[in-house]
């Protein structure tokens, strides 16, 4: 390891980062060394523009991979190196706002049957029956399974915050089943070897395999299954505040794109052309 990248590394930890975020942007300033095959303190802003210019134009990236290589390196001069006037004049893009992909009940069915291992079946179904991000499922333990309560604990999830979520009496049966089966010891889902939890990278393959297997045209990732969690637990007259707090969010903001791109609510909507009494041309009907 580059003294640089220990410093940085360093700094991130002081501030608390998560894990998985100094790995990532690591990994997004050594693209940016390598793509100079230069040190990142003899880079200068061009060099940042000219950078960043490559990943739209050449590379083709989308607008999340830029803004987190951006930010990256504005941590990288503004706290390692200490020369925050390097990207002072660049700013984060806003980005499309696009609303996320839901499966109704009916595809649910058929893509869980479509799960060949049982372990990543319970896997998957935890995702959706919780709402829970990949790493929050890779990472589960026997010990979080409160039985008795009838909750998981979400240990560090997103932010580093602990969180209680519900435990479906149907996934409690499934996650049995599992457990009578592979027998885990610590982890609820172990890598191949035994020795630690499943990779997010892993649980997202089984996604994809299931995916294909399905025959599903909609696009379905392991956040599909989150995503469709909160979108049934609104149609079914869960109020934000709840799914707010399952799901894990700070901002009551991030919850509400769920009032958007749930169907029932635009379906109990009712038009103003419903109103109009269009065979007398009088006017609203009473």
């Amino acid at each position: 390891m580059t003294p640089l990248r220990l410093r940085m590394t360093q700094d991130m930890q002081l501030r608390n980062f998560a894990p998985g975020s100094v790995s990532v942007y690591v990994d997004c300033v050594a693209r940016f060394a390598r793509h100079f095959a230069k040190s990142p303190e003899s880079l200068g802003p061009e060099d940042v523009r000219a950078f960043l210019l490559h990943l739209i134009e050449q590379r083709r990236v989308s607008w999340s991979y830029y803004n987190t290589h951006l930010q990256a390196l504005r941590f990288l001069y503004n706290v390692t190196l200490g020369r925050p006037a390097a990207l002072e004049h660049l700013v984060c893009p806003r980005q499309p706002k696009r609303l996320p992909v839901v499966l109704s009940p009916d595809e649910l069915t058929r893509f869980f049957a479509s799960v060949g291992s049982l372990k990543h079946r319970a896997s998957l179904m935890t995702a959706y029956a919780a709402g829970l991000r990949v790493a929050e499922v890779a990472t589960l333990r026997i010990a979080d399974i409160d039985s008795h309560r009838m909750v998981l604990r979400v240990q560090q999830g997103k932010g580093r915050k602990d969180r209680y979520v519900m435990l479906s009496p149907v996934l409690l049966e499934i996650l049995r089943a599992y457990w009578k089966a592979a027998r885990p010891q610590t982890w609820l889902f172990p890598n191949p070897a035994g020795d630690g939890p499943l990779t997010p990278s892993a649980v997202g393959k089984a996604c994809r395999r299931a995916h294909r297997a399905s025959g599903l045209e909609k696009h379905v990732t392991v956040h599909t299954l989150r995503h469709s969690f909160a979108t049934h637990l609104l149609e079914a007259g869960t109020d934000l505040r709840t799914i707010q707090v399952l799901l894990g969010h700070d901002s009551p903001r991030t919850t509400a794109v769920y009032t958007h791109v749930s169907p029932a609510a635009v379906r109990a909507t009712v038009s103003p052309l419903d109103r109009l009494d269009l065979r007398s041309g009088t006017g609203p009907r009473p």
